[in-house]
């Protein structure tokens, strides 16, 4: 069986559901969340995790798009528009969340045997074909060129991105994380990112190429099924695949022990995002 495969079929998975629960903290928390579980994980004081994760209106800057000459008049630009803005650590370029977009986190242990880059890609790939059997073969990945937070990993169907995939590496743990847009417009997201950028940039010539976004490459699932397909649909199709990779899904939040580590790791990202907001 192929190394991607291999990873999705684990002896036990643990469940963490927060599209609920996280809506209105700050995306913050979640970064802090696959920290600490990359570090659990990676570790093997945990089996792998799947966490998935919904966050209220919130533009999620990469650290390019913080180094825009007119960085400050975008945030107000996006606080104008009743969104939030945190920079993320992590690689990548502004993406949009919102209550329509569900976000998943695979995390697995590095600690028995490395877990080539390519490799965490195409497990979250399969998984996101599994999740909607029937799009299945025609979900394709390549970067999609005109959307947000392009790479060579977008998900689409017929030339129309409705996700992204990223990675986080921490102490011999792996991150997979997906962005889903299940429900609402893709093309709306987009003009609301090309806004930021217009704003951001105001025609300056920077170093740094930032995406020159096209909306119309941009979908939601609900846009490309042609049906009502909500978060809550998708996470309940979530779990009955889970059930399907393995008989040991485990649920429940982190323990206390856990919980102090996580205090730690939310102290940095915090503390990391106000040094680059400052």
């Amino acid at each position: 069986m192929s190394q991607h495969k291999n990873l999705l079929n684990q002896p036990a998975w643990r469940f963490i559901d927060e599209s609920i629960t996280a809506r209105n903290r700050s995306a913050l928390e979640s970064f802090a969340m696959d920290d600490t579980l990359c570090q659990l994980v990676g570790q093997q004081k945990s089996v792998p995790v799947m966490r998935t994760w919904v966050h209220d209106k919130t533009i999620v800057l990469g650290i390019q798009d913080h180094r825009m000459p007119f960085i400050q008049q975008a945030i107000e630009r996006i606080e104008q528009h009743g969104y939030q803005s945190i920079v993320r650590n992590s690689g990548g370029l502004a993406v949009v969340l919102d209550e329509g977009v569900l976000n998943i986190s695979l995390i697995f242990s590095e600690q028995k045997s490395s877990i080539d880059i390519p490799v965490g890609y195409e497990a979250m790939l399969t998984f996101v074909k599994l999740l909607f059997p029937e799009l299945g073969e025609r979900i394709e990945a390549y970067e999609i060129v005109g959307s947000y937070c392009p790479g060579s990993y977008d998900l689409s169907v017929d030339g129309k991105k409705f996700a992204g995939i990223s990675q986080r590496r921490l102490r011999s743990g792996v991150a997979v994380q997906v962005y889903l847009c299940i429900e609402g417009s893709g093309s709306e997201r987009a003009a609301f990112i090309r806004d930021v950028y217009e704003t951001g940039l105001q025609g300056t010539e920077t170093k740094f190429a930032y995406p020159e976004i096209r909306p119309e490459v941009m979908a939601s699932l609900s846009e490309i099924l042609d049906i009502q397909l909500t978060v809550n649909e998708v996470v309940i199709r979530l779990q009955l695949l889970l059930r399907s990779l393995t008989d040991d899904v485990r649920h429940g939040g982190l323990t206390d022990e856990e919980l102090d580590l996580y205090g730690f790791y939310l102290q940095r990202v915090f503390d990391r995002n106000q040094k680059m907001l400052s």
